[in-house]
């Protein structure tokens, strides 16, 4: 099993109350498969991811549980093994994610930028033609590559920035809302994509999503609600 949740348990701290988002959620992902998460607004899916990756603040927030991601305890790993991970062998698109891109540098200034923190030593002309087929991969022209992001559309920057989760091949591919924001005909090409990749690149993906239209496109569905999970 490539991912194993087992009993994770999220509250958020405040200085008079302890707030459990998540109770005692357990699921895992197979090589290959993808599942989806859906539930409403405020349900807990969305915790789930972030106290997974680590990226809540431990100082506002209590973690339990166990995440095992190809064998490695991910809650409890040495934060710079952790970082060797994230990234390279687990990406990430959040709901409208393109707003992280700057906007006063090119695309692919911003995708230079990234592959060197884990390749320093990258060449510029490797850079842009591996950058450029994850461009084909999410039917993106490789003349994005000069553009500034206000001068793309937002399917086009969501698209920008799958193909930025994409860079090294990661393991699995975590959604947590990718397309909400999107008009619905640019959606589905979007999911119609990712399915695809996951053929062409071995990919696995975690779908978090509130609508059931986007649901579908995972092989298998669970519900959270109140923080608790169901299957589908």
């Amino acid at each position: 099993m490539l991912l194993n949740v087992q009993e994770l348990c999220v509250s958020y701290l405040t200085k008079k109350t302890e707030l459990k988002a998540v109770d005692h959620v357990s699921f895992g992902i197979e090589r290959g498969d993808t599942l989806g998460i859906i539930g409403e607004s405020g349900s807990g899916k969305s915790t789930i991811v972030m106290a997974m990756l680590r990226q809540l603040d431990p100082r506002f927030s209590k973690i339990t549980g166990r995440v095992e991601f190809d064998g490695q305890e991910l809650l409890t790993l040495p934060d710079a093994e952790f970082k060797k991970l994230l990234w390279k062998r687990i990406a990430i698109v959040f709901q409208k994610s393109m707003n992280s891109l700057s906007p006063v540098h090119r695309i692919g200034e911003q995708f230079e930028d990234i592959y060197r923190v884990h390749e320093p030593k990258a060449d510029k002309k490797f850079i842009r033609a591996h950058v450029e087929k994850l461009f084909a991969m999410v039917n993106l022209a490789p003349r994005v590559y000069d553009l500034y992001p206000h001068e793309l559309s937002g399917g086009m920057l969501q698209r920008t920035s799958i193909a930025m989760a994409l860079m090294f091949h990661p393991r699995i591919l975590v959604m947590d809302e990718a397309t909400t924001a999107l008009d619905v005909v640019t959606q589905g090409q979007i999911l119609q994509e990712i399915r695809k990749l996951e053929a062409s690149i071995s990919v696995t993906r975690l779908m978090i999503t509130h609508d059931l239209s986007v649901a579908k496109h995972a092989r298998r569905v669970v519900h959270i609600i109140d923080g608790e999970l169901t299957e589908a």
